[in-house]
């Protein structure tokens, strides 16, 4: 049995401001389709969207259990408000395993098992390990990492599942400032939720018309797309033991079982990747974080 086989795949929270007919329909289908061992649901970019599913979010969560689907609630990314604090800490008391994806929850879940999410700056073994102490059993690396420090961090913390971005625009930084807002001239507080306009992201060129980055309210994602599935037994070697595949409008269900196929040796990474181009046309892919280069860049083998 190859070392990727035994890799298992997250299927990461939805960043973007969906309807919530289709956020429902979409956890439907995931749940009911698609290969995926994990699922991470719940509000991570900006606040004001929560209330839009918060009435479905427990039939979402249902579905998935009767799904065969180990559900994960993530946390906010950059709580600012006492509400925004105040539903961390009532997340933390949920019966399902709860993903920190900002340092403030944290008090709330030591003691109990819990994952950290990629947008906490995991960056050496120090950091693995005192997360890991504390009751950390997943820790889903920064995406910018190279091969180099996933496997030091990964050797640190062996009780732990290290988990990596393998598709899906990277997300970069974080503000309290909504770039969707000021784009339309409107305010954050006033933003009438232009976001769902993009439901991918909105790109953004340089003033040479360079394709440069994605824009999702509050949040600055990468142009490109990440996409590992070439990766992955350089990855699995390294001590990776989940990847985790960032939902987009794309057919995700299509996506991990593409992932899916590869990790269990029934589909050449090759052809696997001249699957996922035919999924996404207009998607530029890469992989240059984990090869130690340019981020945007795709380095082949």
């Amino acid at each position: 049995m190859s070392e990727t086989q035994h890799m298992s795949l997250t299927l990461g929270p939805v960043l973007f401001n969906w309807p919530a007919d289709h956020w429902r329909d979409f956890y439907a289908r995931i749940a009911d389709e698609a290969p995926v061992d994990t699922v991470c649901v719940g509000e991570v970019v900006c606040s004001k969207r929560q209330p839009f599913f918060s009435d479905v979010l427990p039939e979402v969560i249902e579905r998935l259990e009767r799904g065969g689907k180990t559900v994960i609630l993530s946390s906010l990314a950059l709580p600012t408000l006492q509400r925004e604090l105040r539903y961390g800490a009532t997340l933390a008391e949920a019966s399902q395993m709860v993903e920190a994806n900002d340092v403030s929850i944290l008090p709330h879940l030591a003691g109990r098992p819990h994952a950290i999410g990629p947008l906490i700056n995991v960056y050496n073994e120090a950091a693995a390990r005192f997360l890991a102490e504390r009751g950390a059993a997943r820790i889903a690396l920064p995406p910018e990492l190279p091969t180099s420090s996933i496997a030091a961090i990964a050797a640190a913390v062996p009780q732990a599942t290290v988990e990596l971005w393998a598709f899906g625009r990277v997300p970069l930084a974080i503000s309290a400032r909504c770039y969707h807002a000021r784009l339309h001239g409107r305010t954050k507080d006033s933003c009438q939720f232009v976001c769902e306009k993009d439901l991918d992201g909105l790109p953004v060129d340089t003033s040479d018309g360079e394709e440069f980055l994605a824009i999702n309210g509050v949040q600055t994602l990468s142009q490109s797309y990440c996409n590992l599935v070439v990766d992955a037994p350089l990855l699995a070697h390294c001590g990776v033991k989940a990847l985790r595949l960032s939902p987009h409008t794309f057919d995700m269900v299509a996506v991990s079982n593409i992932f899916r196929d590869t990790l269990d040796g029934a589909r050449e990474p090759a052809h696997a990747m001249r699957l996922l181009r035919a999924l996404a046309p207009d998607a530029v892919f890469s992989n240059g974080f984990v090869h130690g280069t340019n981020g945007a860049t795709y380095v082949i083998g």
